[in-house]
């Protein structure tokens, strides 16, 4: 191990992300300058990040590093203490609530269904924002309803109540409902919680599908280091909120990045399914206790 890691991309003094090669061009999103706290916690300073249009972009770290305090900074469910988000080169602040729920959507963690809705009632509701006055429900919007279901396998259920269903049944209608939204950018905090590994791999697999056949950019928190690393093609890593590196899983995720990051020693080794950097942590060395001693019983 070296005692100095040179990364792909340099933070300066304030901690927002100064990248040393040219960025990919046209973001979609871009957090400028973000100021992040929950009353007096303050969660990032000087925050700089771009979601390239048309990426899969992970973002992972350890617990409390931020997060999901970003993307819901990106989503407009925060407002910064300072800085600015734009969604397609404007400040999303100064779009009405329901244009920026046509371009933008957003799965929270472990979102909560009503008791005893359908599957189909759950998914229409992704139709609220184009839901006006004079244009209420249409035919237009049965037909994009059903066909997130289809996108996502659950037309099966249609009739049958959300909180019936496995949860990774579940996690697949939430994912038809914010299809059905029809938005270019969609943002999912940590999707595959609570979910077996088969699963993950359905919700990760379907995003990746959706993502290509319908040309739009997904942003993803994600905990599982691994499965973040094998499916995007743009990776953010962030410790303390600040991002550690940016870019391309292959260039830039490494044994010393994965240490500063997560204090977790490792290898990294080839995916022997994709080819990209998979982590492996070191063996630790097993500390012996010492023996009990038990007196005889009178």
């Amino acid at each position: 191990m070296t005692s100095e890691t040179t990364l792909p991309q340099t933070i300066s003094t304030a901690g927002s992300l100064r990248p040393t090669d040219p960025p990919r061009q046209d973001p979609v999103l871009v957090g400028d300058g973000l100021h992040l706290r929950y009353e007096s916690v303050v969660v990032a300073e000087d925050l700089h990040v771009e979601i390239p249009r048309g990426s899969l972009t992970m973002i992972i770290g350890p617990n409390g590093c931020g997060k999901s305090t970003l993307l819901k900074a990106l989503a407009r469910m925060m407002r910064p203490e300072r800085g600015t988000v734009l969604l397609d080169g404007a400040d999303i602040r100064s779009e009405p609530t329901k244009a920026v729920a046509r371009r933008l959507g957003l799965l929270p963690q472990s979102p909560i269904a009503p008791d005893g809705i359908t599957v189909a009632d759950l998914v229409s509701r992704g139709r609220y924002p184009y839901q006006q006055l004079l244009r209420q429900w249409s035919r237009d919007d049965e037909v994009i309803v059903n066909e997130a279901m289809a996108a996502t396998g659950v037309t099966q259920f249609a009739q049958r109540a959300v909180d019936e269903l496995s949860g990774g049944e579940r996690q697949r209608v939430w994912l038809a409902m914010v299809l059905a939204q029809q938005t270019q950018t969609l943002l999912l905090d940590e999707p595959t919680t609570y979910l077996d590994l088969a699963h993950q791999l359905d919700v990760l697999e379907l995003c990746e599908t959706v993502r290509t056949s319908r040309d739009m950019t997904i942003v993803v928190v994600m905990h599982e280091l691994n499965l973040a690393i094998r499916y995007a093609d743009h990776l953010i890593v962030m410790r303390g909120g600040k991002v550690q590196a940016v870019g391309d899983p292959t260039a830039i995720v490494d044994e010393d990045l994965i240490e500063q990051t997560f204090g977790l020693p490792c290898r990294i080794v080839a995916d022997p399914e994709t080819g990209k950097p998979m982590v492996v942590p070191r063996a630790r060395p097993v500390v012996e206790q010492p023996a009990i001693s038990r007196e005889p019983m009178a």
